[in-house]
Protein backbone atom coordinates (compact mmCIF):
# COMPACT_ATOMS: atom_id res chain seq x y z
CA UNK A 1 0.00 0.00 0.00
CA UNK A 2 1.33 3.25 -0.96
CA UNK A 3 0.48 6.66 0.74
CA UNK A 4 -2.04 9.16 -1.00
CA UNK A 5 -0.54 11.73 -2.91
CA UNK A 6 -2.92 14.12 -2.31
CA UNK A 7 -2.09 16.78 0.26
CA UNK A 8 -5.71 17.48 1.11
CA UNK A 9 -5.91 13.40 1.76
CA UNK A 10 -2.56 13.10 4.00
CA UNK A 11 -3.66 16.06 6.37
CA UNK A 12 -7.04 14.76 6.76
CA UNK A 13 -5.34 11.26 8.01
CA UNK A 14 -3.12 12.76 10.11
CA UNK A 15 -5.64 15.05 11.51
CA UNK A 16 -7.67 11.51 12.45
CA UNK A 17 -4.76 10.03 13.62
CA UNK A 18 -4.07 12.73 16.15
CA UNK A 19 -8.00 12.12 17.24
CA UNK A 20 -7.35 8.51 17.77
CA UNK A 21 -4.78 8.82 20.09
CA UNK A 22 -6.46 11.59 22.04
CA UNK A 23 -9.27 9.42 22.32
CA UNK A 24 -6.72 6.88 23.74
CA UNK A 25 -5.94 9.10 26.10
CA UNK A 26 -9.73 9.75 27.14
CA UNK A 27 -10.30 6.01 27.06
CA UNK A 28 -6.86 5.46 29.61
CA UNK A 29 -8.51 8.36 31.66
CA UNK A 30 -11.98 7.02 31.67
CA UNK A 31 -10.65 3.48 32.55
CA UNK A 32 -8.45 4.09 35.40
CA UNK A 33 -11.01 6.89 36.94
CA UNK A 34 -13.04 4.89 39.59
CA UNK A 35 -16.86 6.62 39.28
CA UNK A 36 -19.63 6.66 41.18
CA UNK A 37 -22.27 5.91 38.73
CA UNK A 38 -20.54 2.62 36.46
CA UNK A 39 -23.16 2.83 33.71
CA UNK A 40 -22.43 6.41 33.08
CA UNK A 41 -18.47 6.21 33.18
CA UNK A 42 -18.84 2.95 30.68
CA UNK A 43 -21.56 4.94 28.18
CA UNK A 44 -18.91 7.21 27.82
CA UNK A 45 -15.86 5.04 27.45
CA UNK A 46 -18.12 3.55 24.73
CA UNK A 47 -18.84 6.94 23.31
CA UNK A 48 -15.08 7.84 22.89
CA UNK A 49 -13.72 3.84 21.60
CA UNK A 50 -16.59 4.22 18.61
CA UNK A 51 -14.86 7.22 18.15
CA UNK A 52 -11.20 6.01 18.21
CA UNK A 53 -12.24 3.62 15.62
CA UNK A 54 -13.75 5.59 13.41
CA UNK A 55 -10.73 8.02 13.28
CA UNK A 56 -8.35 5.41 12.60
CA UNK A 57 -10.68 3.86 9.66
CA UNK A 58 -10.71 7.53 8.50
CA UNK A 59 -7.19 7.47 8.83
CA UNK A 60 -6.55 4.46 6.68
CA UNK A 61 -9.43 5.08 4.04
CA UNK A 62 -7.90 8.89 3.76
CA UNK A 63 -4.16 8.48 3.91
CA UNK A 64 -3.64 5.65 1.92
CA UNK A 65 -3.81 4.45 -1.89
CA UNK A 66 -6.09 0.82 -1.68
CA UNK A 67 -8.61 -0.74 -3.71
CA UNK A 68 -11.85 1.02 -4.23
CA UNK A 69 -13.89 -2.18 -2.89
CA UNK A 70 -11.87 -2.32 0.10
CA UNK A 71 -12.38 1.57 0.78
CA UNK A 72 -16.21 0.91 0.41
CA UNK A 73 -15.85 -2.02 2.71
CA UNK A 74 -14.35 0.39 4.92
CA UNK A 75 -16.90 2.98 5.14
CA UNK A 76 -19.58 0.59 6.13
CA UNK A 77 -18.21 0.07 9.63
CA UNK A 78 -17.21 3.75 9.88
CA UNK A 79 -21.08 5.37 9.75
CA UNK A 80 -21.94 2.27 11.34
CA UNK A 81 -19.52 3.58 14.56
CA UNK A 82 -20.54 7.52 13.98
CA UNK A 83 -24.54 6.25 13.98
CA UNK A 84 -23.98 4.96 17.44
CA UNK A 85 -21.85 7.75 18.73
CA UNK A 86 -23.93 10.39 17.80
CA UNK A 87 -26.55 8.05 19.45
CA UNK A 88 -24.95 7.51 22.48
CA UNK A 89 -24.27 11.12 22.74
CA UNK A 90 -27.96 11.37 22.91
CA UNK A 91 -28.51 9.42 25.63
CA UNK A 92 -25.46 10.62 27.81
CA UNK A 93 -26.75 14.07 27.87
CA UNK A 94 -30.51 12.43 28.49
CA UNK A 95 -28.92 10.49 31.77
CA UNK A 96 -27.66 13.86 32.49
CA UNK A 97 -31.17 15.40 32.44
CA UNK A 98 -33.25 12.89 33.88
CA UNK A 99 -31.39 10.16 35.39
CA UNK A 100 -30.10 6.43 34.79
CA UNK A 101 -33.82 4.85 34.41
CA UNK A 102 -35.06 7.29 31.57
CA UNK A 103 -31.68 6.78 30.01
CA UNK A 104 -31.38 2.88 30.10
CA UNK A 105 -35.08 3.16 28.19
CA UNK A 106 -33.93 5.62 25.86
CA UNK A 107 -31.03 2.92 24.78
CA UNK A 108 -32.72 0.32 22.97
CA UNK A 109 -34.55 3.62 20.26
CA UNK A 110 -31.33 5.15 20.24
CA UNK A 111 -29.59 1.75 18.97
CA UNK A 112 -32.54 0.97 16.61
CA UNK A 113 -32.33 4.67 14.88
CA UNK A 114 -28.17 4.62 14.86
CA UNK A 115 -29.07 1.19 12.63
CA UNK A 116 -32.25 2.94 10.19
CA UNK A 117 -29.50 5.18 9.78
CA UNK A 118 -26.87 2.52 8.88
CA UNK A 119 -29.42 1.31 6.80
CA UNK A 120 -30.40 4.80 5.00
CA UNK A 121 -26.41 4.99 4.03
CA UNK A 122 -26.04 1.55 2.44
CA UNK A 123 -29.73 2.32 0.50
CA UNK A 124 -27.89 6.20 -0.77
CA UNK A 125 -24.76 4.54 -1.12
CA UNK A 126 -23.09 6.15 1.99
CA UNK A 127 -24.24 9.90 0.76
CA UNK A 128 -22.86 12.23 2.84
CA UNK A 129 -25.87 14.26 3.17
CA UNK A 130 -27.59 11.64 5.37
CA UNK A 131 -24.72 11.11 7.80
CA UNK A 132 -24.74 15.27 8.12
CA UNK A 133 -28.47 15.34 8.72
CA UNK A 134 -28.83 12.70 11.57
CA UNK A 135 -25.65 13.87 12.96
CA UNK A 136 -27.11 17.38 13.30
CA UNK A 137 -30.70 16.04 14.54
CA UNK A 138 -28.70 14.07 17.24
CA UNK A 139 -26.11 17.03 18.51
CA UNK A 140 -28.51 19.77 18.36
CA UNK A 141 -31.21 17.60 20.92
CA UNK A 142 -28.28 17.34 23.21
CA UNK A 143 -27.05 20.87 22.52
CA UNK A 144 -30.36 22.07 23.61
CA UNK A 145 -30.37 19.35 27.29
CA UNK A 146 -26.79 20.63 28.04
CA UNK A 147 -28.03 24.48 27.42
CA UNK A 148 -31.14 23.82 29.84
CA UNK A 149 -29.00 22.14 32.37
CA UNK A 150 -26.30 25.14 32.42
CA UNK A 151 -29.51 28.06 32.73
CA UNK A 152 -30.53 26.17 35.86
CA UNK A 153 -27.15 25.69 37.01
CA UNK A 154 -28.44 21.76 37.37
CA UNK A 155 -25.29 20.20 36.76
CA UNK A 156 -21.53 22.09 37.01
CA UNK A 157 -19.84 21.17 33.43
CA UNK A 158 -23.13 21.35 31.37
CA UNK A 159 -22.14 24.37 29.64
CA UNK A 160 -18.63 23.13 28.77
CA UNK A 161 -20.61 20.18 27.20
CA UNK A 162 -22.51 22.82 25.07
CA UNK A 163 -19.62 24.42 24.20
CA UNK A 164 -17.87 20.98 23.26
CA UNK A 165 -20.91 20.36 21.45
CA UNK A 166 -21.85 23.46 19.80
CA UNK A 167 -17.98 23.60 18.41
CA UNK A 168 -18.74 19.88 16.91
CA UNK A 169 -21.94 21.61 14.87
CA UNK A 170 -20.27 24.50 13.80
CA UNK A 171 -17.13 21.79 12.55
CA UNK A 172 -19.68 19.43 10.67
CA UNK A 173 -20.94 22.57 8.91
CA UNK A 174 -17.16 22.75 7.44
CA UNK A 175 -17.14 19.65 7.01
CA UNK A 176 -20.08 20.26 4.79
CA UNK A 177 -18.54 23.23 2.68
CA UNK A 178 -15.99 23.55 0.28
CA UNK A 179 -13.55 25.35 2.61
CA UNK A 180 -9.58 24.83 2.50
CA UNK A 181 -6.96 26.52 4.39
CA UNK A 182 -3.12 26.67 4.09
CA UNK A 183 -1.98 26.25 7.82
CA UNK A 184 2.03 25.71 6.93
CA UNK A 185 0.40 22.61 5.15
CA UNK A 186 -2.67 22.28 3.16
CA UNK A 187 -5.97 21.39 4.68
CA UNK A 188 -9.46 20.35 2.90
CA UNK A 189 -12.84 21.23 4.48
CA UNK A 190 -12.28 17.47 6.26
CA UNK A 191 -8.91 18.29 7.72
CA UNK A 192 -10.51 21.65 9.22
CA UNK A 193 -13.24 19.78 10.56
CA UNK A 194 -10.60 17.70 12.24
CA UNK A 195 -8.54 20.79 13.63
CA UNK A 196 -11.66 21.76 15.30
CA UNK A 197 -12.73 18.58 16.52
CA UNK A 198 -9.30 17.66 18.09
CA UNK A 199 -10.36 21.00 20.53
CA UNK A 200 -14.04 20.00 20.70
CA UNK A 201 -12.44 16.69 22.41
CA UNK A 202 -10.57 18.48 24.89
CA UNK A 203 -13.66 20.72 26.33
CA UNK A 204 -15.76 17.19 26.50
CA UNK A 205 -13.25 15.86 28.44
CA UNK A 206 -13.03 18.82 30.21
CA UNK A 207 -16.58 18.39 30.97
CA UNK A 208 -17.32 14.82 31.73
CA UNK A 209 -14.66 15.12 34.56
CA UNK A 210 -16.47 18.12 35.96
CA UNK A 211 -19.60 16.42 35.78
CA UNK A 212 -18.34 13.67 37.30
CA UNK A 213 -16.63 15.57 40.00
CA UNK A 214 -19.64 16.92 40.50
CA UNK A 215 -21.74 13.70 41.18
Amino acid sequence: MMLNPSPGEVTTAETDTMIFVECLIIIAILSRRVSVDRFRNRLWFWIIVLLAFSSLLGAITHGLVIPDSFRNGLWKPLYLCLGFVVGLFVVGAVYDWQGRTVAIRLLPWIIGAALVFYGLTEVFKGAFLVFLLYEITGMIAALLIYLFLAVKRKIVGAGVMAIAILMTLLASLVQASSISLTLLVYFDHNGLFHLVQIVALVVLATGLRMIEGAV
